[in-house]
């Protein structure tokens, strides 16, 4: 059998083969091969030229489409400012679901706010409204004597006598009654921070000018949503439901809780006032205390003197073990204060990052009635989630952040 015969090899295909190819073309078999006995060369000649045009016009179609796709796309500028990284979005998401979650550890209402304090970035649940301070309250105490000292007004080694009605129960409330007591500023500044003394931080209040003194130095400061209205005494007071014109605090205290058991049932159990947790008095919105703390870490409300001093007081905190400072890496630097009443936790502070960045934290709990560990718990977690959220969350050190 001969393999060249003189034909084109299209044309010693079988017929079925052009048929198949006429029909992949889109043409119509009957219209191109009528029957077996009239094909010829010059037929399937026709056929081939026909099936070259449908190939080209789809060559056509796909090459303009090709030009479609590789067409210079739209600029950003032309849909508006682009989003944030979706990477971003999730874990600002992720960390207020947390807030949320651990928020549900209590029966009572939880505000968390966190910033970071060299973009200004800043992430908060329950932001606005009011709680009950505690004794975070001592923070803005602190700096309204710090002012003092920046304005040559006070020293730190200045002595300031134990007045005998300043004192309150605990604590050094049995220096009082020492005639002639005193102590120096420095050292009532670490009673009041470290150790939440009450009786240290009235007298502080006294020589502030008093609780009025205090809020206006706040105010000063351009923060809005957080009032001083007492000293600790009359804070406890309120606390209890009493309000007592004269009488030493001690004798005070003891008369309403023989008056009313339920005062110390209340105290035992860490049961809620819930009158006093809606009062407005001695009250700060987590975004307050932020603003305060941020006021004190920027240098904008203290010599750097005094800023330094401040936070290396607050660092040695000695209370709160289990709150801002509880599940955070061993060795992490805090400066913080914590405050505590019926149904009432707080803690309030500044963490250093490893890579040297710093966040506020401010963590708010109130009426609740699950105890103080509960509290804790929220607190600590809350201060964990925003730790890794600062330290890993994509372009947080390095690239632009966005407020909130």
């Amino acid at each position: 059998m001969s393999w060249g015969d003189g034909r084109p090899i299209a044309a010693r295909q079988p017929l079925e083969a052009v048929q198949g190819l006429a029909m992949r073309a889109g043409l119509r078999k009957d219209r191109v091969m009528p029957s077996a006995s009239r094909f010829s060369l010059s037929g399937l000649t026709a056929v081939r030229a026909q099936v070259s045009r449908v190939h080209l016009a789809r060559c056509g179609a796909a090459l303009a489409g090709l030009g479609l796709f590789f067409a210079p796309l739209p600029s950003a500028d032309a849909f508006g400012p682009p989003p944030r990284p979706l990477v971003e979005q999730s874990a600002q998401a992720k960390l207020l679901g947390e807030f949320e979650r651990f928020a549900t550890l209590s029966d009572g209402t939880v505000g968390i706010a966190v910033r970071d304090l060299q973009t200004g970035e800043t992430q908060a649940i329950n932001g606005d409204p009011l709680f009950p301070m505690a004794s975070a309250y001592k923070v803005a105490v602190a700096g309204r004597i710090f002012a003092l000292i920046d304005a040559g007004d006070v020293r730190l080694d200045d002595q300031l006598a134990l007045d005998p009605a300043l004192a309150s129960e605990g604590g050094i409330a049995w220096m009082f009654s020492r005639p002639g007591a005193s102590l120096s500023v420095q050292r009532l500044l670490e009673l009041m921070l470290q150790k939440s003394d009450n009786n240290a931080t009235d007298v502080l209040v006294a020589r502030a000018g008093g609780p009025a003194a205090i809020t206006h130095f706040v105010k000063g400061l351009g923060v809005d949503g957080l009032r001083v209205d007492s000293d600790t005494a009359h804070l406890l007071y309120r606390a209890m439901g009493i309000h007592p014109l004269s009488g030493r605090f001690r004798q005070n205290a003891d008369a309403a809780r023989r008056a009313d058991p339920m005062l110390v049932t209340r105290d035992l159990r860490d049961l809620p006032n819930l009158a006093f947790a809606t009062e407005i008095e001695d009250t700060s919105t987590p975004r307050a205390m932020l603003d305060l703390l941020t006021a004190y870490e920027s240098g904008k409300a203290l010599s750097a003197d005094s800023t330094q001093r401040l936070f290396t007081i607050m660092a040695h905190c000695e209370t709160g073990k289990g709150r801002i400072i509880g599940m955070l890496p061993p060795g992490t630097a805090v400066a913080h204060k914590t405050g505590s009443l019926n149904g009432t936790g707080n803690d309030v502070g500044v963490v250093r990052l490893p890579d040297g960045r710093r966040f506020a934290v401010v963590a708010f709990v109130m009426k609740d009635s699950k105890g103080h560990k509960s509290r804790d718990r929220i607190i600590a977690e809350a201060a964990r989630a925003a730790y890794d959220y600062f330290l890993y969350a994509p372009e947080r050190a390095h690239g632009p952040a966005q407020k909130t």
